[in-house]
């Protein structure tokens, strides 16, 4: 049995990632009371997992390896995502910088690695929002990897660490969703993340065409050719698409704004370089403003905490439903998330995708245990659909918003220093 020590838990979407890879969670820390609840409903007696409801700073790493059945050093993962909002793109984009590490929500970093320390697993994993690599604003990762160094020499380790920022539309998952992941291996071997498996379905198709032209007799050994075209939104919920889905319309000010935005647009189509009419100013407001789903094209990053306007948003104009946003988040479709919509969805757009952990755990689990994963293809990855119906055609802007048509000034970080100087 590989036992997982799990951290942030959650709705718990790193954990059923991994679980379908062959390890298991037998121990979760998780301070959301709605959360704890999920994996409760959902772990209770299938494959249990011990759920310690509770602040991590107030768990001891000797209370985790009682609940979680193993010794120090016996673990065969430590995982995790600690909270990300200190260092999330949204807050960058609303206040132009963060605290970072001066954010009192950032000593969650601390505590992981407090725990990585104390019970020393055969390898482990660290989730976060990409905003920890930026340059010049990296003192996160300085951390974490200035830590692991100290352990190492305090404790006579070995732990290497590899990381990367990955893509999960890159690996099956329908929704294009950027996450830094961190693996340490205590054996000192440098973890080989895996190769990607989908790509861009035009940037496939320019490659095969520049490859077919370049040594049409070399084509099929092409690098590109093992590739498969993105997982789409249609292909992970086009079969939901005839449910009636009740209290999922779009309310707020903009909310009959949005059937005129078309698939896969956001508020930037009504912009002066946009194809709609002139309503917003240039990069006014942040990205998933009235951000729709193209059925062609995979899911635009779920969001925990959306506000009004901000999507994305299905095709037909309304909210996701909590089946639709677990497809796109690669749970299984019998598992259940507790709580509200508002819950719900906290829940969901915080989770890692699952099959994103999986990937991840195939790989752990042939280049540090030395075992195959027992079945051979993954079993999250959604299937292709047969085809996808075409767009939904855009209707015209209704008339209370015409008033606003008019010159709209971009985002001021967008206008020349004599510009900004004679606007202010």
């Amino acid at each position: 049995m590989f036992k997982v020590v799990s951290l942030y838990t959650g709705a718990g979407g790193l954990d059923l990632g991994l679980e379908a890879a062959g390890f298991r969670t037998t121990v979760a820390v998780e301070f959301d009371s709605t959360a704890c609840r999920t994996l409760e409903r959902n772990r209770s007696r299938k494959r249990p997992w011990t759920v310690l409801g509770r602040d991590i700073h107030s768990v001891s790493s000797e209370e985790l390896m009682r609940h979680g059945g193993v010794a120090k050093g016996e673990a065969a993962l430590l995982v995790g995502g600690p909270p990300c909002q200190p260092f999330s793109k949204s807050a960058y984009w609303a206040r132009g910088d963060t605290k970072r590490l001066d954010d009192p929500r950032a000593d969650t970093l601390s505590a992981y690695l407090r725990v990585l320390q104390d019970i020393q697993p055969h390898a482990f994993i660290l989730e976060n929002v990409f905003g920890l690599t930026y340059k010049g604003k990296d003192e996160a990762l300085s951390l974490l990897q200035n830590t692991v160094k100290r352990i190492n020499s305090e404790q006579g380790l070995n732990y290497s660490f590899e990381w990367r920022v990955l893509n999960t539309a890159d690996y099956g998952v329908p929704q294009i969703r950027e996450r830094f992941f961190l693996v340490g291996l205590r054996s000192g071997k440098q973890f080989r993340f895996p190769s990607a498996t989908h790509k861009n379905a035009d940037e496939l198709a320019a490659a095969a065409i520049a490859a077919s032209n370049d040594h049409p007799a070399l084509f099929e050994s092409h690098s590109e050719a093992s590739l498969i075209p993105w997982t789409t939104a249609w292909d992970a919920i086009g079969d939901l698409d005839g449910i009636q889905h009740a209290n999922l319309q779009t309310t707020g000010k903009w909310a009959d704004l949005l059937p005129s935005i078309p698939e896969g647009g956001n508020y930037l189509h009504h912009t002066d370089r946009g194809d709609g009419l002139p309503i917003f100013g240039w990069r006014t407001r942040y990205w998933s403003f009235l951000l729709k789903l193209a059925k062609s094209k995979p899911s635009w990053t779920i969001q925990a905490q959306p506000g009004a306007g901000i999507g994305p948003f299905h095709w037909k104009n309304r909210r996701l439903s909590v089946d639709e946003l677990k497809r796109i988040q690669t749970f299984p479709d019998d598992y259940e998330i507790v709580g509200g919509s508002t819950e719900a969805q906290r829940q969901l757009g915080n989770a890692v995708p699952s099959l994103m952990a999986e990937t991840l755990g195939r790989a752990l689990l042939e280049q540090v245990f030395g075992r195959k994963p027992k079945r051979k293809a993954r079993h999250l990855c959604p299937a292709k659909a047969r085809y996808t119906p075409a767009p939904e055609r855009p209707k015209p802007v209704a008339r209370k918003y015409l008033a606003l048509v008019g010159d709209h000034a971009p985002h001021p970080s967008l206008l020349s220093k004599k510009q900004r100087t004679k606007t202010a």
